[in-house]
């Protein structure tokens, strides 16, 4: 009798749910459609890694690769079954032709197949707490769902031995049931589906959407990390030569480094010099013997030349690498000048121009004071600043600076340099240092605002965060708060506080502002409490 009471005052409170409330799970879904967006566009860069590293060394990255697409089938196929039980929800509920749907098509595999995107500010039965239940319960779908979870969750666990990812994965592809305040057991499908709002039950499947995209990013990391393809910046490698300037001053010498694109450097390629040709299969030879060029103490291979006369001068040979599939030539060549005194242009920062910057350049001609020299830019602007320049651009591409001197009356043209102009990259959203992952509760309610974070970049630039949102599910009821500038609000860290182990909170919807006045929208910070 006792039982029947407390059940009846279950389904009275839910039936009271303040439209707030039903509003804040709308917040709540949508932000964790966006993040599974995230995860689903990172997973895709993983999968293209694979594809890159099939052309270098097939039989070793093959079974890796055939893993992976089993995970990116497996996943797509579960992510739209989870489509389909909300789209069969809200249609149960608002009917077949339910305005908070929208067509759209679901890709799993090769394979393209019809289902619906939801609006959920558009549902209309938001508050019903009975057919949410009938579906995943009474109809035995949720137990459905719960076997093809742990299916997917098995099917990736033995695809790894890492302790830590293993846990990672078992934790969010939890399925256990749990038991109520007496001890009596409750099944994992009444946990997640009984007595709750509908816009709670489709936020939930939403929830579930993002942790098998989560888990599946996990298990693909690990399996690039089995091949040595976790931290692969380029697809391929190419030999380059690096050096100071191109143009050299008679009496001078000139000075390049020669080295393999994203080299080893506890290895040393054997560097030959001289004229190489290409023979019928595709590689490299040399056409003599060729001479070896010597590393030094510091691990670099350096060439240098006289520069005693004037002319046209070629650089070129074969770095030869030690790869598994035996020893790989990459030919380089380059070419240098020897000649009279001219201009010479250098960024200070690198040859990059970045919009929105004060690009500081070094601009001198060889035997002419500064004060005779003039130099202008092809866009943007370029002018003197004390004993340096600085250069302002305004369109990605390129820019040429062209240098000028007065030599004796006459306004020569000196030389010319061309630079890369890009935009400056977005900043990486960090809460306590981190983007994401595990953190303990305690370090995270101590955190006072949401960073915006420019990582390896050369400039000392600054971006303020305008803009957040804090969201996550406690107590199967969705809590979500926004705030404006970078403060994490009294209201948001009252989420954080009820926050117990296990449980996620999403900072989402963060949006920066740079020098250069234009608003940056950055990806979501997920954490999960330990």
């Amino acid at each position: 009798m006792i039982g029947m009471m407390y059940l009846v005052l279950t389904a009275m409170l839910a039936l009271n749910v303040s439209a707030d409330i039903l509003n804040g799970f709308v917040l709540v879904n949508n932000g964790l459609a966006k993040t599974t967006a995230n995860f689903v566009a990172k997973n895709e860069t993983s999968y293209s890694i694979f594809e890159a590293q099939m052309d270098k060394t097939p039989e070793k990255v093959r079974p890796f690769r055939d893993k992976a697409h089993e995970v990116k089938n497996m996943a797509d196929q579960l992510a739209y079954v989870l489509q389909e039980l909300k789209v069969e929800i809200v249609q149960y509920c608002d009917g077949i032709d339910a305005p908070a749907l929208i067509p759209m098509e679901w890709i799993v595999g090769e394979e393209s197949k019809k289902t619906y995107d939801i609006d959920a500010s558009l549902i209309k039965a938001k508050d019903n707490v009975d057919k949410a239940a009938e579906i995943m319960i009474n109809k035995g779908k949720g137990a459905d769902l719960k076997q093809k979870i742990e299916d997917f969750r098995n099917l990736i666990l033995d695809m790894t031995n890492d302790p830590s990812v293993q846990h990672a994965i078992e934790e969010s592809l939890n399925t256990a049931g749990t038991t109520d305040k007496n001890g009596t057991p409750i099944s994992w499908e009444t946990a997640h589906f009984e007595y709750i709002p509908m816009i709670a039950a489709v936020t939930m499947l939403t929830k579930m959407q993002s942790d098998i995209r989560n888990a599946e990013a996990d298990i693909i990391s690990n399996l690039l990390s089995q091949i040595g393809a976790t931290d692969t910046r380029v697809n391929k490698m190419e030999a380059i030569v690096q050096a100071k300037t191109s143009y050299v001053l008679k009496g001078n010498e000139y000075e390049a480094r020669v080295l393999l694109a994203a080299y080893d450097s506890l290895q040393r390629p054997e560097i030959l010099l001289g004229p190489y040709r290409r023979t019928a299969d595709g590689t490299y030879e040399m056409v003599s013997e060729g001479r070896p060029l010597a590393y030094d103490a510091r691990g670099r291979a350096i060439y240098r030349a006289s520069g005693s006369s004037v002319g046209n001068f070629t650089l070129q040979g074969l770095l030869r690498q030690v790869t598994p599939d035996g020893i790989v030539s990459f030919p380089f060549t380059s070419e240098y000048q020897v000649g009279e005194a001219n201009a010479v242009i250098s960024a200070d920062k690198m040859n990059v121009l970045y919009i929105g910057v004060e690009n500081p350049l070094s601009i001198s001609v060889s035997g002419v004071p500064a004060e005779r020299i003039t130099a202008s830019i092809s866009q943007g602007t370029l002018v003197k600043v004390g004993g340096s320049w600085v250069a302002k651009v305004t369109t990605p591409g390129e820019a040429t600076v062209t240098v000028s001197a007065n030599i004796e009356g006459q306004n020569r043209k000196m030389g010319d340099m061309k630079y890369r102009v890009k935009v400056v990259p977005d900043p990486v959203a960090k809460v306590a240092g981190k983007t994401g992952g595990k953190i303990d509760k305690g370090t995270l309610v101590a955190q006072m605002a949401v960073l915006a974070i420019l990582d390896n970049f050369e400039f000392d630039m600054k971006f303020n965060v305008t803009e957040f949102n804090v969201s996550a599910v406690i107590g199967q009821f969705a809590q979500n708060k926004p705030a404006k500038g970078a403060r994490i609000t009294d209201e948001q860290k009252a989420i954080l506080n009820r926050l117990t182990k296990g449980q996620k909170v999403y900072f989402d919807e963060i949006k920066a502002q740079g020098p250069d006045g234009k608003i940056r929208e950055l990806p979501a910070v997920s954490f999960t409490i330990e």
